[in-house]
């Protein structure tokens, strides 16, 4: 068995080239960490509770979510990464969104290239850099005579993302479900690399103190009241749920509260006090494309669909699809105050026919901009 200075040595040399890639830090954790059983049964919790909308790929692999061994053969520690993706600082407990009504919002993450392609492109330069140097780690005992297996992750397999994150001191978990870091917030992406060599005991952690205290701003802000307790989301009423993952027709109920988020929501980030630590991206691939930072709702729903797929290539906007966009942008539009409301009618109009579902929510968005 190594010592255990080896082993921090070997971490201490990873964690210093993940930085260098531009990962804002990095953590280890055992496939075999106890976290994966007790993380599954609380899923399977959650799901009796019926929060996840249309989410039924929750309810499956809960054997590879339980034994993350299974996911990569031979793999023997996660290392998890967090990268920062925030283009410009928001102002510090506020939702300025708001204060642009005719503006398409999309949330911070999905400005510029697709995070799931960048996190994975990195992550595998990383199992490069570190297969180049198991030489010097013969004899150590941590496997690197060994054939080296790995394999990189990013929102992209049945894993407990927070939850490892949260294990290797990533950050804790807030109420809004999501990872806060002490001295950078949560406006990063979460990713992890699978890895045949043995760095950690099974149930070793290094969690850090939750933070939250008695703040409950996240809970009071979302729009939709879809965090209904301290970490309990309700993901069928999330608005990041229902412009991206939901595929149907979008509740009355939540259309008012939608306003002009068109992929995504960042309130309960924003309005987070933690987030005055938030860093900027070092990666350039998060610099927003095609405007999308700063782009008006008329503009989006403007696009063709060959323009949507030419301006969304390698972009996570193509998940929701051409009419899953418009119908997104459909119900902004209802929410906007133009100044030519006539003008909006019309070109809302010129969109009638071309989609049962589309259709649905123009018709209640001229309804809106008529009363």
């Amino acid at each position: 068995m190594p010592t255990q200075n080896s082993r921090d040595a070997i971490k201490a040399w990873i964690k210093s080239q993940a930085l260098k890639l531009g990962f804002a830090d990095c953590g280890f954790l055992s496939v075999n960490h106890e976290l994966f059983a007790q993380q599954t049964e609380r899923l399977r919790t959650w799901l009796s509770w019926d929060l996840h909308g249309s989410l039924v790929f929750l309810k499956e692999n809960h054997h590879l979510r339980a034994n993350p061994s299974l996911l990569v053969a031979g793999a023997k520690t996660i290392i998890s990464v967090r990268m920062d993706y925030l283009q410009t600082s928001p102002k510090l407990r506020t939702i300025e969104d708001n204060s642009r009504p005719n503006h398409a919002i999309i949330a911070r993450y999905a400005r510029g290239r697709d995070y799931h392609k960048t996190m994975r492109q990195k992550l595998k330069a990383l199992a490069k850099i570190i297969e180049n140097e198991l030489p010097n780690w013969h004899g150590l005992g941590v496997g690197a005579e060994n054939a080296f297996v790995f394999r990189p992750f990013s929102d992209s397999a049945p894993i407990f993302e927070r939850a490892i994150g949260e294990a290797v001191g990533l950050g804790w978990t807030g109420k809004h479900t999501l990872l806060i870091n002490r001295h950078g917030g949560s406006f990063f992406n979460l990713g992890e690399l699978f890895v045949s060599l043995t760095l950690c005991d099974d149930n070793v952690s290094i969690p850090v103190k939750n933070l939250c205290g008695s703040c409950s701003a996240c809970i009071n802000i979302c729009p939709t009241n879809a965090i209904i307790a301290p970490h309990t989301l309700d993901a069928g009423a999330c608005i990041s749920y229902l412009t991206i993952e939901h595929k149907g027709v979008i509740d009355i109920k939540y259309r008012k509260a939608i306003g002009n988020r068109i992929f995504g929501c960042d309130d309960c980030q924003l309005i987070c006090p933690w987030n005055k630590f938030a860093k900027l991206a070092s990666v350039p691939d998060y610099q927003a494309r095609h405007g999308l930072d700063d782009i008006s709702l008329l503009d989006i729903w403007g696009w063709s669909e060959d323009e949507f797929l030419a301006k969304t290539e390698g972009s996570p906007l193509r998940r929701t699809g051409y009419m899953g966009l418009m119908r997104n942008v459909a119900i902004a539009l209802g929410n906007s105050q133009p100044t030519d409301r006539q003008a909006v009618l019309s070109v809302l109009q010129d969109k009638l026919g071309l989609n049962h579902l589309l259709d649905e929510h123009i018709l209640w968005a001229m309804g809106e901009l008529t009363r």
